[in-house]
């Protein structure tokens, strides 16, 4: 697309710049009740039709009842955990877990933390705003791909680097500190249960993800998706599948998340305590398809209250090798011979 539009006069990426320079966010533009949002966030018609046309059959993703695992010895019911999971991780890709040991006050918390965040004045958060810094430390963005992206989607992120080497906790914003750094120990806990029971699922030892080092690279992203006045027009963030091994969301009860299932895409409907989970492109790959890593997307918010999502991503620190990523050898055989 042309930085500016011979017809109109309409300067893209100068709209673009001004944007970004204000470090306003959309939740800027938001709170200053524009009833019409800026041109380079409305997306082409084909995009938008796919919107409009997505309709469903199916309620919500699988919801996993963790309880019976958690503290117990019962080998059998973890025997149907494990095949819940597998399913669950094999057919749709994602799945809701409830009863997972974190209380719902600390998930609470964790959500009013990050709101609380993303309500400062954009002048307050503007000391953590930038563009450059993807890969380590702490940042505050609107749009990450901003300048690469056809349009951009209407969702500011607070973004940290957990691991694998240890954030300096100072760098984290006062108003939301404590609560990031409990809930990336909270939200790393859930994920090592869930490892073990997708690593049974595979026929391996349990604490085979955690020898490989999947948990122990770590990005939370807190966004938040403001009230948008023609979400019509634009997304919360456009379709996409995640790069690592699994990701946690935790959520409040403000709608937006749709997965694809087959051909259809299916609303995410918010369960109290409950959080989300889903595969990744890599234990897609080392599962050697076995686990599958689909595409999701949020639809912008046509609510007066924020949504608010905080997403830990987990990914592998080291990996045995050159480089080469594929299927775990224990996977294969000549039934089942290697697909990536």
């Amino acid at each position: 697309m042309a930085a500016m539009d011979a017809n109109s006069g309409y300067d893209r990426m100068k709209e673009l710049k001004e944007f970004d320079e204000s470090k306003m966010g959309v939740k800027g533009l938001s709170d200053s009740g524009i009833t019409s949002i800026p041109r380079f966030f409305v997306h082409p018609p084909e995009t938008l039709s796919d919107f409009k046309n997505s309709s469903s059959t199916c309620t919500n993703i699988p919801i996993i009842d963790l309880s019976g695992i958690i503290n117990s010895k019962d080998s059998d019911h973890r025997l149907k955990i494990v095949e819940q999971v597998k399913e669950a991780a094999k057919t749709w890709g994602f799945f809701q877990v409830i009863n997972h040991g974190v209380p719902i006050s600390v998930l609470d918390e964790t959500i009013h933390a990050i709101k609380a965040f993303h309500d400062q004045p954009h002048e307050v958060k503007a000391k953590y705003y930038k563009r450059e810094n993807e890969l380590g430390g702490v940042m505050y963005t609107s749009n990450n791909d901003l300048y690469r992206a056809k349009s951009a989607a209407w969702h500011d992120s607070l973004q940290a680097w957990m691991g694998p080497e240890p954030l300096k906790v100072t760098d984290l914003p006062e108003i939301c500190r404590n609560e990031v750094v409990a809930w990336d120990k909270s939200a790393t806990e859930v994920a090592e249960i869930v490892m073990e029971l997708l690593c049974e699922g595979l026929g391996l030892e349990a604490g085979k993800f955690k020898e490989l080092t999947f948990l122990d690279a770590r990005v939370l992203v807190g966004h938040c998706y403001p009230y948008c006045p023609q979400p019509d027009l634009t997304v919360g963030i456009t379709s996409h599948t995640d790069p690592g091994v699994i990701t946690v969301l935790l959520q409040n009860h403000v709608p937006g998340l749709q997965v694809k299932h087959g051909d259809e895409w299916v609303n995410v409907k918010p369960v109290p305590g409950g959080l989300i989970i889903n595969a990744g492109d890599f234990l897609q790959i080392i599962s050697n398809g076995e686990y599958k890593s689909v595409q999701h997307r949020v639809l912008a918010n046509s609510s007066k209250e924020a949504r608010i999502s905080i997403v830990i991503f987990f990914n592998l620190a080291k990996w045995k090798g050159d480089g080469y990523h594929g299927p775990l050898p224990e996977l294969l055989s000549p039934k089942k011979p290697a697909i990536y």
